[in-house]
């Protein structure tokens, strides 16, 4: 079983319970309908960090309030703002199974989830790749409206990404991005010797939820 079939398992809620044959089915067929019209598309940019305090700190003009990042920022100098998506065609195939087929909708939901983070993964480990030679190294992914990350900050993330014309990634007035299988992420930039590999569920504090990773 590949990565992104497990994790589409964990989002679908599944825990250590076996999956049945025709969800498992259903996970296969939605990954086949996903590949053929996802259009991946990311932008990324690198920016200054200038700490103020434990839970204070800007990246380039972004003024960000957030003990949770600045604490997994510690001692970067540099971060990268990340922007990513699948594409419209991917919401529009979604919507369209909430119409017809709710069960199909609901695991197409958490397949897509899985493409998106299996194509950022993919996309990190070459930003990693751009900058280890130079000594550097990378945290873990950092999104808006993660712990005490405010979501608001998604606001000015796209904007110094110029998202919108780059890659075609905007969000609505309650700072949810659109198309819905996109994110923007901070990725700091430290020196290998203090690099940190562990993302997601790893670095998590939340033991009782329902889509962690046995890890």
């Amino acid at each position: 079983m590949n990565t992104r079939t497990k994790e589409t398992i964990r989002y679908l809620g599944y825990g250590n319970h076996a999956v049945d044959e025709q969800t498992f089915a259903l996970i296969e067929e939605s990954f086949r309908e996903l590949d053929k019209i996802a259009s991946r598309r990311i932008i990324y940019r690198f920016f200054e960090i200038i700490p103020e305090s434990d839970d204070s700190l800007y990246i380039g003009k972004l003024h960000i309030i957030s003990k949770n990042l600045s604490k997994n920022l510690k001692n970067c100098k540099q971060a990268v703002l990340i922007g990513a998506t699948l594409g419209t065609a991917v919401d529009q195939l979604m919507r369209r199974y909430q119409i017809t087929d709710m069960s199909k909708a609901v695991v197409m939901q958490a397949a897509a989830a899985a493409m998106l983070e299996e194509y950022l993964d993919e996309c990190q480990e070459k930003i990693r790749k751009e900058i280890e030679m130079e000594g550097k190294g990378l945290r873990p992914r950092f999104s808006p409206g993660y712990g005490d990350f405010d979501i608001s900050n998604q606001k000015m993330v796209l904007r110094m990404l110029d998202a919108d014309k780059t890659i075609g990634l905007t969000m609505t007035a309650s700072y949810m991005l659109t198309p819905t299988k996109s994110v923007t992420a901070v990725i700091g930039i430290c020196e290998l010797k203090e690099s940190c590999n562990k993302t997601g569920c790893e670095v998590c504090d939340k033991k009782d939820c329902i889509y962690r990773r046995n890890a």
